[in-house]
């Protein structure tokens, strides 16, 4: 029976949140051929679950782990680059992880130079000052152009078809999953299964924060992809929920460039919008690269007609994710001003 009493703070429990994370998939999804297991022993459930209390996280493997908190520098002194860069844990499947972990952070990386921006937004508009807003803007923009251009790289680094037959079903958590359709058992923990969302980019904070910063409206509709990121909060370590909340409560800048009504700030406002747009768009490309095309190529092997399956057509995190990608990205581009 493992113990979280030696763990001494924030970084440990992330790291041991991290490892018991990695442990858990392997030992679910076992060798990713089907055979799956129902129920997780209590010498991994009890410290896992006591784990994820504390640190305000569910029991499995979040995006926030095997993203955010698996790297490290080969030369601490270098620069945060590919080259530079390696992951500390991996699934079967060769470079796959490690193409797909790192470029996922490096695109956080380059985006969250976005996020810090955003206090000078809310300056900018509790101030009254459309200079500082419109410059801030661009600079946004700016940002989400770079992180595009990161996000680009995948190509190089993650095979569509091992990730498909191989890191995708190592990353399928036990909700929606018709493999594990009422969840997993914790042993020792509760006496029922549980169900949880695998691992997704929806679980990232980042482009939730530009939602709400720059009034997509993403979450005040009651459609499916409205509710699949409101969900995914539950999955965000509890700084970035409470973030969230934070920018939920603040006045809206897209409110304030309307009712300005500056062409300038007009047009610096739909570039940081569009920059946003056109990052979905490039993710729409990659999921049908990643995850359409292969599942196609699979049931065409396997001489079965029609679509992909419903499994087939959902993503880790148990969702119909084309239909929801699709969504939020429509909302995003009905945001921009231009015309108005």
């Amino acid at each position: 029976m493992l113990s979280t009493d030696d763990l001494k703070g924030h970084d440990e429990q992330r790291l041991a949140h991290l490892a018991l994370g990695f442990i858990t998939m392997a030992y679910v999804w076992h060798r990713g051929d089907g055979d799956v297991r129902k129920v997780l022993p209590s010498n991994i459930a009890v410290p896992y679950c006591e784990l994820s209390e504390k640190l305000g996280l569910p029991p499995i493997l979040v995006y926030a782990d095997c993203v955010l908190a698996n790297w490290k520098k080969k030369d601490p002194s270098g620069p945060m680059t590919y080259e530079n860069m390696d992951i500390l844990f991996s699934f079967p499947g060769g470079d796959c992880s490690k193409g797909f972990f790192l470029v996922s952070l490096l695109v956080e990386t380059a985006a969250f130079s976005a996020i810090k921006v955003i206090p000078t937004v809310l300056r900018a508009v509790h101030h009254e000052d459309e200079e500082a807003l419109q410059i801030a803007l661009l600079d946004i923009a700016e940002n989400l152009k770079h992180a595009l251009e990161v996000f680009k790289k995948i190509g190089g680094y993650v095979d569509p078809n091992l990730f498909y037959k191989v890191l995708r079903v190592y990353l399928s958590g036990w909700k929606g999953n018709p493999e594990l359709p009422e969840g997993l058992l914790y042993q020792g923990v509760w006496d029922t299964p549980k169900q949880f969302a695998g691992g997704s980019a929806g679980q990232s904070s980042i482009f939730q924060c530009l939602d709400l910063v720059l009034g997509t409206g993403q979450t005040t509709d009651r459609g499916p992809a409205a509710e699949f990121l409101k969900d995914m909060q539950a999955y965000m370590p509890l700084a970035h929920q409470k973030f969230l909340c934070f920018l939920e409560s603040c006045p809206s800048a897209r409110e304030f460039v309307l009712s300005r009504g500056s062409a300038n700030l007009k047009e610096a406002y739909d570039k940081s919008v569009q920059a946003l747009v056109s990052l979905r768009n490039y993710h729409l490309g990659v999921v049908k690269m990643y995850l359409l095309d292969p599942a196609k190529n699979q049931s065409r092997e396997e001489k079965t007609a029609g679509e992909p399956s419903e499994q087939e057509s959902r993503g880790t995190g148990g969702t119909d994710f084309m239909k929801v990608l699709k969504t939020i990205r429509t909302k995003t581009a009905q945001s921009l001003l231009k015309d108005r």
